[in-house]
């Protein structure tokens, strides 16, 4: 038991220094003009199996987060994906080799939240998951639903992940990247790791990779 709290103590610490230390990513402005039209996007929407672990280009990071949960009217400070009440409950942390990282929209930029490779604690017996370069988690904070009940802001958590999820599989079916939403993961070890609060829920996560040959 020493030993698990020990350990724990340790991971945590060393996430904190890594966050404090190490320096947002900055990304590139989103390339809108890019990509299928929506009905051609539908039409080879498709969730994949295999991943190609090639690195993702800065521009196509860029372009994957800005879809997902990016600001698009910036003058409002309003999403590429609706919320429930505008709560713009749902956070996008980009899962990689190097660490997790938290999607900071106003900003456009990656922001460290913690060192290493955690992508297994995502992917649990699917190992095929780690291959993806990156993995997008979508946590949701109820508490920035201005009313309703824990369970009722769990259903709106629930509809507002989903909407995240959906622009994730049109933006990569637009552009000829593999994804495919998942819920298993490791919640207890990830809620760790990403130092969690109580009000967030991990709701889904996006494995996201190149197309495998």
């Amino acid at each position: 038991m020493k030993k698990t709290i020990l350990l724990g103590w340790l991971v945590m610490q060393a996430a904190a220094s890594f966050a404090q230390e190490a320096k947002p990513l900055a990304l590139n402005p989103p390339q809108t003009d890019r990509g299928l039209p929506v009905m051609e996007a539908l039409s080879v929407r498709a969730s994949v199996r295999e991943f190609d672990s090639t690195t993702l280009s800065i521009q196509d990071l860029s372009d994957l987060l800005w879809a997902a949960n990016g600001i698009n009217r910036p003058d409002e400070g309003k999403r590429t994906a609706s919320s429930a009440q505008n709560a713009q409950d749902i956070d996008v942390y980009a899962c990689m080799e190097s660490g997790c990282y938290l999607y900071d929209a106003a900003e456009h930029v990656l922001k460290p939240v913690a060192e290493g490779d955690h992508r297994p604690h995502i992917a649990g017996r699917q190992e095929q998951v780690t291959q993806a370069p990156v993995i997008c988690l979508l946590v949701s904070d109820i508490s920035r639903f201005r009313s309703g009940t824990d369970s009722l802001k769990l259903v709106w958590a629930a509809i507002d992940a989903g909407i995240v999820s959906q622009n994730i599989s049109l933006f990569c079916a637009s552009t000829g990247l593999a994804t495919r939403p998942r819920a298993s993961m490791d919640q207890e070890k990830l809620r760790e790791v990403l130092k969690l609060k109580e009000s967030q829920h991990l709701m889904l996560n996006h494995p996201v990779s190149y197309k495998k040959d």
